[in-house]
């Protein structure tokens, strides 16, 4: 069996198999992430993307492959979480976008068009590193040209990318050390190897082991747990607009000759009926989600411009209600919101640790870090509820800075990264907001900022490993500097201690402690007293920042 030419039906099987291989497999993906904290989420991430890049893949099944390739692009941008799956994204957009005006491919333009997104993946990184799922696609797509100047069987090629993915991927940790170190392969170069065999296995007419036999929906993707505790931040009855209102407009010529479609006039006559506006469209269709009142004039609105499908409208209320446990209250009266001169947009894992944010100065607090990084859309949508000229954002993670980078580029509004990678160079950013100076000034200044501030951080293994010269047990309690483990204890106090030991030096001044949902106040005063014995000159302040998984968070000034 050979296959000369791809089309978009086929491609977009493909894709959703793709996506239902790395479903299956997304937690042994998170099983190979190289820290053993328990926070290892890039199976997670990338299976999120890429289950919003196959639905929307799925809205959108024809024969022209452009096209099939664009609604993957968008659904993945969309959907993008975490770094994995933001370079994920990436390979698919540059993938996309050299076939995007192709009514099917040959397999020298299929070769190609994975060169192409390797191209736009690597552009997308800042300091791109060896060793990850950035080698993988780069020696797969490699072998994807040296393949197709041999045959012109696209099941040949597949099959090519497949098997130099499986030996890229063996080869990493020769690139990384600390993969060797740790005895694993790069966990997102695993996460794209599942997706190619899911290409492969489509394209032989075949059906892989374990696949879910649809898709999951993003509410069962993301924890339940998790979901609630978010809803609990707020009140049922602070919901300005209570209906969810999803839908898509098929163009009609017609009606465009009756009233041509400006993607930007569109989306600034939806704004006036709501927020959550998020306007993506080609040149068939429009896709519209927004948060309204008035439901039934947004989708007559749309309706000027052709015929409606893919219809969804959700009462918030009700939703948040049973969540919560709340009576659902009257819709409160509209009230028209003030554009802000600035906006700052920060993600928080922990609701003491959000109160903190809002009381220092951020306009939107994102519920996310360490087990589930916010996605593009995500970071889009808090941004449009801000109302904000002008907007920063600090990520404090260095897994959403490039969904966070991502979000800054399809936003209309004037948005700035700062690139804070924990919690106290967030507070330490945000204490630094000078609201006179513009925007590229407060970036610089909340740069210089975060240079001044150190994090630890003390966390529990989930598993057994050898890190750096550091023999870690499971359950051993971690001491985490700057990203790097140097201390681990059965005990949790003497591992706190210790870390504090070696973090605190003459030039400490203020020390900030955080306290998660795994100590109690008694470790907090057992600390407290101990610096305060062995360091007397610093400056302690306590907060109780709820956060999961840590149970204690430094910040040292």
């Amino acid at each position: 069996m050979s296959i000369k030419i791809l089309d978009g039906k086929r491609f977009a099987e493909m894709v959703i198999q793709g996506a239902n291989h790395l479903s299956s497999n997304a937690k042994y993906v998170d099983a190979l992430n190289v820290f053993p904290v328990p926070d290892g989420d890039t199976g997670t991430n990338m299976n999120l993307s890429m289950t919003s890049g196959a639905k929307e893949v799925k809205n959108n099944v024809q024969d022209h492959i452009g096209k099939v390739g664009v609604s993957l692009s968008k659904g993945l941008l969309m959907g993008a979480r975490g770094n994995s799956g933001v370079i994920l994204s990436q390979l698919f957009r540059g993938f996309s976008k050299s076939i995007e005006n192709k009514e099917s491919i040959n397999a020298f333009e299929f070769a190609a068009a994975f060169e192409a997104g390797v191209l736009t993946a690597y552009k997308a990184v800042m300091k791109p590193v060896e060793g990850t799922i950035l080698t993988v696609a780069k020696d797969s797509a490699k072998k994807a040209i040296e393949a197709s100047n041999k045959s012109d069987d696209i099941i040949g090629i597949m099959e090519e990318v497949v098997k130099e993915a499986r030996a890229s991927l063996k080869r990493t940790p020769d690139l990384l050390p600390v993969l060797k170190e740790v005895g694993v392969v790069d966990s997102g170069g695993q996460g794209l190897l599942f997706v190619y065999e899911g290409f492969l296995a489509e394209l032989k007419g075949e059906k892989l082991p374990d696949s879910p036999e649809e898709l999951p929906s993003m509410d069962e993707l993301v924890n339940a747990e998790h979901h609630k505790s978010v809803q609990g931040h707020i009140n049922t009855e602070d919901i300005e607009f209570g209906y969810c209102t999803e839908f898509m407009v098929r163009f009609e010529e017609d009606k465009l000759n009756q009233k041509p479609f400006s993607e930007e006039a569109f989306r600034d006559d939806l704004s006036s009926y709501g927020d959550s506006l998020l306007v993506i469209a080609d040149e068939n269709v429009v896709k519209v989600h927004i948060h309204s009142e008035q439901p039934g004039a947004v989708l007559t609105y749309g309706q000027q411009y052709g015929s409606l499908i893919n219809m969804k409208i959700e009462n918030m209320r009700e939703q948040h209600s049973n969540i919560v446990g709340s009576p659902v209250a009257a819709p409160p009266a509209k009230k028209k919101k003030e554009k802000l001169e600035y906006g700052i947009v920060t993600v928080s894992m922990g609701s003491g640790i959000a109160e903190l944010f809002r009381s220092i100065g951020a306009n939107a607090v994102i519920e996310g870090g360490q087990t589930m990084n916010p996605s593009t859309e995500d970071i889009v949508k808090a941004i449009k509820e801000i109302n904000a000229k002008r907007v920063l954002i600090l990520p404090n993670n260095k897994n959403i800075i490039m969904a966070a980078e991502q979000a800054a580029e399809v936003c209309e509004e004037d948005v700035v990264v700062v690139p804070t990678k924990t919690v106290p160079q967030g507070m330490a950013a945000l204490l630094a907001f000078n609201p006179t100076a513009d925007l590229e000034a407060n970036r610089d200044g909340m740069v210089e900022a975060i240079q001044h501030v150190k994090t630890g951080q003390i966390t529990y293994a989930v598993r057994d490993t050898s890190i750096e010269g550091l023999s870690i047990e499971k359950d051993d309690f971690m001491g985490i500097a700057d990203g790097k483990i140097i201390i681990k204890d059965k005990d949790k106090l003497k591992a706190a201690k210790e870390l504090l030991k070696n973090m605190l030096d003459e030039d400490a001044e203020i020390l900030t402690i955080l306290k998660g949902e795994d100590a109690s106040d008694e470790d907090v005063n057992a600390l407290v007293e101990y610096i305060e014995t062995e360091f007397e000159d610093v400056e302690i302040e306590t907060h109780d920042g709820k956060q999961p998984l840590y149970a204690f968070i430094f910040s040292i000034e």
